[in-house]
C-alpha cells in the first residue's frame, strides 16, 4: 500500500503538466480553446487527492493476486500471470481513478473554473453516476495498456537479471519501467483518446453514453487517423517518465520497507 501510492504521489505531480497538454489536445474544442499552455497545473488538486488510494488500490490488487495464482515452473505461463493480475488490478483501481479522472480532465480544459466547482456542478446536474460516466471506456484503456505494460515490464526484468547474475536494481526496474510503459502507451493511445471525449462530452450528447466505439468511429469520421492518435507524443513522453518514476519508486520503496 505504501510503496503504491508514494510511487502513484510522486508520478502523478511531477509528470501532470504533459497529462494537461495531452488531455487539451484530445478534447473535441482543440488545443487553443481547451487553455493551451495557460493554467497547466488546472485540476491537480483531484489528482493529488486521488493518487495515493488509486496507485495503491492497484498494487495491492496485483501483488496479492499474483500471490494466489498457481506458481507453474514453465516459464510461458508467467506473462499470463501477470496478464490477469495487472486487469483485475486496473479494475479495482479505476473505482478510485475514475471520479478522480473526470474532475481533472474537465478542469484541465477549463482552467478558469476551480477543481471544487467543477465537482459541485457535476454532482448538481449528473449525479455520482456522473462521476463515473467513462469508468467502461477507462477500463478498456487501463485493461489492453495493462496487458502489455505489466507482463513486458517482468519479461525485462527477469531478462536484465539472468544477464547480469542478479536481481535488478531499482533504476534498472525503471528503465524496464519507461520501456514498456511508453510501447503500451502508443499502442492504446485510440483507447485513451476515446476515453477523454466520453469524460469530456456535454450530459446527453452521443458520447456522454459511453460507447467506446461509437466514440471512436465519430472521431474516425471526422479526423481520421490523426484524430484517433492526438495526444501520443506527450502520453507517450509522460507514460515512459512516468513508468521510470512510477516502477522505479515502487521497487526501491517496496525494499526499503521489505
Amino acid at each position: 500500500l505504501k510503496a503504491g501510492g508514494i510511487a502513484g504521489v510522486c508520478v502523478d505531480l511531477i509528470l501532470f503538466p504533459l497529462d494537461t497538454i495531452k488531455t487539451r489536445l484530445q478534447s473535441p474544442q482543440g488545443f487553443r480553446k481547451a487553455g493551451g499552455f495557460r493554467g497547466i497545473y488546472a485540476g491537480v488538486p483531484s489528482t493529488a487527492i486521488g493518487s495515493f488510494p488509486n496507485a495503491a488500490a492497484f498494487f495491492i490488487t496485483y501483488e496479492n493476486v499474483k500471490s494466489v495464482l498457481p506458481h507453474g515452473s514453465s516459464s510461458y505461463l508467467s506473462p499470463a500471470k501477470h496478464m490477469v493480475a495487472a486487469s483485475l488490478g486496473e479494475v479495482v483501481a479505476c473505482l478510485i481513478r475514475v471520479p478522480s479522472e473526470v474532475v481533472k480532465q474537465r478542469a484541465q480544459v477549463s482552467p478558469s473554473s476551480s477543481t471544487l466547482r467543477i465537482l459541485s456542478h457535476t454532482l448538481n446536474h449528473e449525479g455520482i453516476q456522473g462521476l463515473y460516466r467513462g469508468y467502461t471506456s477507462t477500463v478498456l484503456r487501463e485493461i489492453p495498456f495493462s496487458l502489455v505494460q505489466f507482463p513486458l515490464w517482468e519479461s525485462l526484468k527477469d531478462l536484465w537479471s539472468w544477464k547480469q547474475g542478479h536481481v535488478v536494481d531499482s533504476w534498472q526496474s525503471a528503465v524496464c519501467g519507461a520501456f514498456a510503459g511508453g510501447f503500451a502507451a502508443a499502442v492504446t493511445t485510440p483507447l485513451d483518446v476515446a476515453k477523454t471525449r466520453i469524460m469530456l462530452a456535454k450530459a446527453g450528447s452521443s458520447n456522454a453514453s459511453g460507447n467506446v466505439l461509437a466514440a471512436l468511429g465519430g472521431i474516425w469520421r471526422t479526423q481520421g487517423l490523426s484524430g484517433l492518435f492526438a495526444g501520443a507524443v506527450p502520453r507517450m513522453a509522460a507514460i515512459s517518465l512516468g513508468g521510470f518514476i512510477f516502477l522505479g519508486t515502487y521497487e526501491k520503496v517496496r525494499q526499503l520497507l521489505l
